[in-house]
Formats: structure tokens, C-alpha cells, sequence
């Protein structure tokens, strides 16, 4: 039975919705390897990509056995279930849900019978033309046992059942390989899709490379992670990355690459502001280093007079540690973290409700008592958080609490595979920085340049989508009730489904 969900993310009160991260994918290729135990230790490094659910296929080259549940990586699997899934390929998925609700049956890899035997696939990232995936879904021969009823509500469930119910122009059924050259230029978002059937490991890249996808050897064997620090936990060296608009192949005549795209590299900023582990490069560029020089960057755009530089652990701490350097104001630890309260099953009593981010954050009185604090965080999304926070800092002897964010304001809805409040809920939509600052009790809030972030990454500006903070889209998006999370619950719930949208006049 599917267990409950629940997510670790950023420093936020209980019930504040904050910028979920992205999920995370991994596949190896390695005869003679335990694969099954390789994807979990993957999957536990790529944990702060999606909380809510976890799961594992792996092929003995004649057969696929899928094994998913709802919770951690940790949660889901134990000794009993990865011993029980033998075999030398292996898919792994953990879920943040940004296409369809958080249950079971939206849980991946998501699994489906072809003409040739069957097909495993995880899906990082979010499509933008999900609508017109349902109408070809719909299109596709029935009772043939590939394009069944769709059960599962998110886009991944499209692309899978897609790729197992390609024909030829007579009728005859397309290889796995053959269906992923002419679905793949029909799916458009952001993608990153490590799939297999029994016998071949896949994996391809949306064009504008949105989101990171590399590729690592093993001694036996081939990896492929959302993230280089999922290659490091496995022993795997760093290859490549995989090219936007590129397709790998890997099975026992090695690895082989083809494209269904022109690359238009398109990679997320945010990536380098929060979501990935700052252990991970990405395009060249270590994520930490970036989020140092990022605290540099504020610190000579945004100065303070101030006494201690802290950080919003732990998000905050790389560009604390920046702005400290640059600034000559000594850097200290002025918050304590509880790092088990992400996840809990028991709601608190309204007294310890009211006591808000004493739950996850608490501050060390002696060291911030009569100073002068500077508070570095990655991004503010509602505010509560952030406002909860000056007024402890204040109530525990702060004599002055400026706050600096080591990315722009938060304006503009991403499409692209994280989960942030809704415009009308993003505080930056309606208030000028200097009310935003009042709002949250501070002395001052200041935000770095859109420019100063993007320099901080050395990647160029034309290459990095910034949706989130200047509202330009690396892509044409569809209608807005064509984009909700819920659209597929809708379909499947009697309502208007995402067929009859397309053909409103």
C-alpha cells in the first residue's frame, strides 16, 4: 500500500509552499554489478530533487521488475526489495510532483508493455504541451496491450505509453529506439528521460537543456544522473554531459549517441541558485563556486554596516560565506537547523504551531545578542518564512537585521519542472523591494542583480533561462488552462479534458 507523502524542502514554516525542487533520475548499464543497490545510493544523492516518492525498475535482459512506493528513497527500499531486483540495467526515479498529484500511481519509473517486451522511464523536468501528448496517447491503436487506458495523471505517463505504441507506416510496431526518434521532437518543456526496455539503457535531453543530465563510467559499466554528485556516491568518473537535443543509447556494444534536436541551450538558473547540490557541476561550473561568487556579487552591489554575516541554513551558508569575504564582515553560525523536522506524520499543537520556524531553525542568543546581523538567503518566495525569522533574530538580541538574497525577485511562474507559489502569491509581484523589506520587519532587504547572478555562474546570459526572475520564456507556452499541474486529474475526474481545451474554438 502506497504510504503517506510529505517533502523536505527549503527553511519554511509548517503549511508555506516554497520553490519545490525538480526530480531526480538515474540509470546504469553494468553486468555483473548489483544495479539495484547502485541506483538506491544514487537516488539517496539525488534526494533534494523530490521527497514524495521513489521507486526502481531493473531488467535481467528478459524481463523488467518495477518496485515504487510513496516516501524517501530510504523509506521505500530495504535490503529484501533491492535483493530482489536482479538484473544489469536499472532505472531510478525519486518525485517531486509538478504534473499530476502526489500518489502512487503517479510514482515512477513509470512501466509499459510494447510489441518487443516492455519499457521502464523516469522523467525530470515538466512539459508544456501536455494537452497535445493526450490527444496523440488517444490516437494510438487500442487492445493490443501497449496503449492502454492512461491511469497515471502526469506527463511522463504519456511520453512512456507513446513509446510503446509507435507503428511504421504498415502498421508494423517500432522498436523502443525507433518510437523515441519520432516521439522525442513531438514532446516539448523541459525533459530529462532515462528509460530502458530489457535489453538497452536510454536516456535524452530536451533541446534547451534545462535540466542537467550527465553521463559516468564505471568500471563495468555506464551511469547516467540528474546530478554529478550522484556519480561521485556511485564511484562512477565524470564523462560528459548529455547534449541538449541528444539521445544516448547503451547496451552491450557500448554507447552509442544520436540527436532528435538542434541544441538551444536553455539551462536553469535556479539550478545554480538552489535546487542542486552544491557538490554537482553543471555545464563546466561548480554549483557551489557559483553560489560563493554569487554572496561576492551582493556584497558589493547591496553593502551593509553590520557586525556578523549569517546564513539561512543551509541554502544560505555558500553566499553568506561570498558576502562575508567580500564585505570584510566576519561570516559566523547565528543559526542552529534541526535537520529531522523536513518530514514528520504528527501535526503540532497550536502552541508549538505559533512557535513557527523554532521548528526547524533556532538561534544562537550568545552570538547574535547586541549585533549587528547581515541574513543571507537564496530567494524569498512568500515572505513568511523570512519575516518569521527577523523577529525571532530581533526577540533573541539582534540590534539590527539586514537581510540580502543571493538571486532577483521571484516574479514570474516557472513551467519548467519546479513548483513555486502562484503568481498572485509571490511577494516580489506586487510590492516594491523597499515594502518587501517593511513587510518582513528587516532594516533593509536587498536582492542581487539579475546580471551579478548570472555573471556568478560564467555561463553566458543567452544560455541560462531566467523565466523565473524576468519573465522570458525559452519557449512558446500554450494557453494558461492548458498548463495547470491538475490538468490530467481533471480528464480523468468527468471534467473538461485536455483534447476538448485544443479543440475550443
Amino acid at each position: 500500500m502506497p504510504r503517506g507523502d510529505g517533502r523536505l524542502n527549503h527553511d519554511l514554516l509548517p503549511g508555506e509552499k516554497g520553490p519545490q525542487d525538480a526530480c531526480g533520475v538515474f540509470g546504469v548499464w553494468a553486468p555483473g554489478e548489483e544495479v539495484a543497490k547502485l541506483t538506491y545510493f544514487g537516488l539517496y544523492a539525488l534526494q533534494h530533487r523530490g521527497q514524495e516518492s521513489a521507486g526502481i525498475a531493473v531488467s535481467n535482459g528478459s524481463q523488467i521488475l518495477v518496485f515504487k512506493d510513496m516516501g524517501l528513497v530510504s523509506q521505500v527500499f530495504d535490503e529484501t526489495s533491492l535483493g530482489s531486483l536482479k538484473g544489469h540495467i536499472a532505472v531510478g526515479h525519486a518525485r517531486y510532483s509538478t504534473t499530476g498529484a502526489s500518489v502512487w500511481e503517479n510514482a515512477q519509473p513509470t512501466f509499459r508493455a510494447t510489441a518487443h517486451g516492455s519499457i521502464a522511464l523516469g522523467h525530470n523536468g515538466n512539459l508544456v504541451n501536455t494537452a497535445e501528448l493526450a490527444e496523440l496517447v488517444a490516437a494510438l491503436p487500442q487492445g493490443d496491450g501497449r496503449a492502454t487506458k492512461v491511469a497515471a495523471t502526469n506527463d511522463t505517463d504519456l511520453v512512456t505509453a507513446l513509446l510503446a505504441g509507435q507503428a511504421d507506416d504498415d502498421g508494423r510496431p517500432l522498436s523502443v529506439e525507433d518510437a523515441a526518434h519520432r516521439v522525442l521532437p513531438q514532446v516539448k518543456g523541459a525533459f530529462c528521460l532515462v528509460f530502458m526496455d530489457e535489453q538497452t539503457l536510454y536516456a535524452a535531453r530536451d533541446p534547451q537543456g534545462i535540466r542537467p543530465l550527465v553521463l559516468g563510467r564505471l568500471e563495468r559499466g555506464w551511469v547516467v544522473a540528474s546530478e554529478s554528485a550522484a556519480l561521485d556516491i556511485v564511484g562512477a568518473s565524470f564523462v560528459r554531459e548529455v547534449e541538449p537535443g541528444e539521445m544516448v543509447a547503451i547496451d552491450e556494444n557500448g554507447l552509442r549517441s544520436s540527436r532528435f534536436a538542434e541544441a538551444r541551450p536553455k539551462g536553469c538558473v535556479f539550478e545554480y541558485v538552489y535546487l542542486a547540490r552544491p557538490d554537482t557541476d553543471i555545464a563546466g561550473r561548480n554549483v557551489y563556486l557559483s553560489r560563493v561568487e554569487m554572496g561576492r556579487r551582493l556584497a558589493k552591489e547591496a553593502p551593509a554596516e553590520a557586525d556578523l554575516v549569517i546564513p539561512t541554513p543551509e541554502s544560505g551558508t555558500p553566499a553568506a560565506v561570498g558576502y562575508a569575504e567580500a564585505s570584510g564582515i566576519p561570516y559566523g553560525s547565528g543559526l542552529v537547523k534541526n535537520s529531522y523536522v523536513g518530514r514528520t506524520f504528527i501535526q503540532p499543537s497550536q502552541t508549538i504551531r505559533q512557535l513557527g520556524i523554532r521548528l526547524k531553525l533556532n538561534p544562537l542568543k550568545e552570538v547574535i545578542r547586541g549585533k549587528r546581523l547581515v541574513v543571507v538567503d537564496d530567494s524569498i518566495v512568500r515572505g513568511n518564512t523570512q519575516r518569521a525569522l527577523v523577529r525571532m533574530l530581533r526577540e533573541a538580541g539582534a540590534a539590527e537585521v539586514h537581510v540580502r538574497i543571493s538571486s532577483p525577485p521571484v516574479k514570474w511562474p516557472c513551467f519548467f519542472g519546479i513548483d513555486f507559489a502562484t503568481r498572485a502569491e509571490l511577494i516580489a509581484n506586487g510590492m516594491s523591494v523597499e515594502e518587501i523589506g517593511k513587510s518582513l520587519g528587516a532594516d533593509s532587504l536587498a536582492y542581487i542583480s539579475i546580471d551579478g547572478m548570472v555573471e556568478a555562474t560564467t555561463i553566458a546570459k543567452p544560455d541560462l533561462c531566467r523565466a523565473c526572475f524576468d519573465g522570458e520564456y525559452p519557449m512558446e507556452l500554450p494557453d494558461p488552462e492548458l498548463l495547470g499541474k491538475q490538468l490530467l486529474e481533471t480528464e480523468l475526474a468527468g471534467g473538461p479534458s485536455a483534447a476538448d481545451a485544443l479543440r475550443r474554438p
